[in-house]
């Protein structure tokens, strides 16, 4: 069976930078096994599968290349790209069924908007191990689904250089670390080795937890971001209720058929 495939980078202006994404459109399902190791063959971040379901709506699955996950901002970014771009360019809004219930993504000329369920993370005691982990001691830490530190500066954060075995035995999904930005209102890093991701180069899931916590330090509902990986990423966002809008744009790199 031949497939087809795209590679893009999403949340990113121009090619080798943003966080690079497999989209692999569907007719139907194939097992769980065969998109796990497709996705293992890629070896990017995520690996984006989707199957039409209806006028403009699509189910959505991620696989890393190590698990399946339940939200992935950057891979839904690229797979809306696709649909609009290649394969039902009228569509000005994708409806998305996937495993954190229904997402939808609207574009705006080259600029994509992502509609995420917005996570508010608790406040929570000093964690040696992590600061350890990190290598760094973070003036506040939160948690949700992620660990979350937050540090005084950018700074600090662009320095951080973790300790990825020490990070995979924590307990937690990821581990966030933010601070201030020096030419935005906040930057970020995101380390999940638990996943097989040491460093994701930009994280619209992780911004689903960011959102929340900087609207609220900073009084303000639209933010500017970057992730300070790398390779770099640059999002807009906003919290509206119990939802978060991130926006970017995608370059795309890729295309053409693998085999399975």
């Amino acid at each position: 069976m031949e497939l087809p495939i795209y590679q893009v980078d999403a949340f990113a202006s121009r090619m080798f930078a943003g966080n690079p994404a497999a989209v692999c459109p569907l007719e139907d399902w194939l097992s769980d096994a065969t998109m796990q190791a497709i996705a293992a063959e890629n070896n990017l971040s995520e690996t984006a599968f989707f199957v039409k379901t209806g006028d403009g709506s699509f189910d959505l699955r991620w696989f890393t290349p190590a698990v399946e996950v339940d939200l992935c901002g950057h891979a839904t970014l690229g797979s809306a790209f696709v649909i609009a771009n290649y394969l039902e360019p009228t569509l000005s809004e994708i409806r998305f069924q996937s495993r954190s219930g229904p997402l939808t993504v609207t574009r705006d000329g080259d600029l994509f908007t992502l509609d995420f369920p917005a996570r508010r993370p608790r406040r929570v005691a000093d964690d040696a191990e992590l600061a350890a982990a990190l290598g760094a001691t973070p003036a506040e830490l939160w948690r949700d689904r992620n660990a979350m530190a937050v540090f005084a500066s950018q700074a600090e954060v662009t320095a951080l250089a973790p300790d990825m075995a020490a990070l995979a035995a924590l307990d937690a999904g990821g581990v966030i670390a933010t601070a201030p930005g020096a030419d935005c209102d906040f930057v970020s890093r995101y380390f999940a080795p638990r996943a097989g991701i040491p460093e994701d180069p930009v994280t619209g899931s992780a911004h689903c937890e960011l959102a929340p916590y900087w609207a609220a330090r900073l009084d303000r509902g639209r933010m500017s971001a970057r992730q300070i990986s790398a390779r770099g990423g640059e999002l807009t966002v906003e919290v509206r209720g119990e939802r978060v809008l991130i926006s970017g744009r995608v370059a795309p790199y890729l295309q053409g058929r693998i085999r399975v």
